[in-house]
C-alpha cells in the first residue's frame, strides 16, 4: 500500500514529535533545516498509518539497517517498507514483500547529470519529451527505487541500473501540476 503527504508546508512538526519512537526523533531532530526536519517526521508518521492499517499494529516501530543502510522494522521480518522525500512530498510503501519507492522534486537538470546517469537511450528519451526535466526524473525515480528495492543503494554504474528489470514492476506516478515524480518497484508477479 502506498500512502503520500504533499502538504509538507503545513506538517506540524512539534505536533509530531510525542508520536515519533525516540529513534527517530533523535534523527529527525538531527536536521539542520525545518524541511529535513518535518520530512523525516512525516515519513515516519506515514509508516505508521501504513502498520496500523495494514497490519493492526500500533506500537512504534524501531529500525535496523542492513548493509547498505535498508531499514527493517525490529520484531517484524515479514513486513517492508520504504520512504522517500522531497521538497514537496513524502512518500512510504508498506508491503509483505519487497519494495522500492523514490519521490524526487521537478527541477532543472544538467546535461552532464542526464550523460553521467543515464545510457543512450534513455539520453534520446529525456531529449525527445515534451518536458526533458520530467522524464529526467521520472526515469531517476525508478532506478532510485528499483536499486531500494534491492537494498543495493546507489551504484557506480547508474546507466545500467534499468536495463533487463524484467525481475521488477517498475510504476511511475507524476503529479498532475508536475511539483514531483514518483516510482514504485516491486518484484515481478507473473
Amino acid at each position: 500500500m502506498i500512502y503520500l503527504n504533499d502538504d509538507i508546508d503545513h506538517f506540524d512538526f512539534d505536533a509530531a514529535l510525542p508520536l515519533l519512537s525516540e529513534q527517530r526523533r533523535e534523527q529527525a531532530l538531527r536536521f539542520k533545516y525545518e524541511l529535513g526536519r518535518k520530512t523525516c517526521a512525516a515519513a515516519y508518521l506515514l509508516l505508521c498509518q501504513g502498520l496500523r492499517e495494514e497490519y493492526g499494529i500500533t506500537e512504534r516501530p524501531v529500525f535496523e539497517y542492513g548493509e547498505h543502510g535498508k531499514p527493517f522494522i525490529v520484531g517484524h521480518p515479514e513486513i517492508h517498507f520504504n520512504l522517500s522525500h522531497c521538497r514537496e512530498a513524502v512518500i512510504c510503501a508498506v508491503s509483505d514483500q519487497p519494495i522500492g519507492v523514490d519521490v524526487e522534486s521537478i527541477r532543472e537538470y544538467h546535461d552532464s547529470l542526464v550523460h553521467y546517469t543515464m545510457n543512450d537511450q534513455e539520453v534520446l528519451q529525456i531529449e525527445k519529451a515534451e518536458r526533458p526535466d520530467v522524464e529526467f526524473i521520472r526515469l531517476w525515480t525508478m532506478k532510485e527505487a528499483l536499486l531500494k528495492l534491492t537494498g543495493q543503494g546507489i551504484v557506480d554504474n547508474l546507466k545500467s541500473v534499468l536495463v533487463n528489470t524484467t525481475t521488477s514492476e517498475l510504476t511511475t506516478v507524476v503529479d498532475p501540476e508536475v511539483r514531483y515524480v514518483y516510482s514504485i518497484c516491486r518484484p515481478f508477479r507473473p
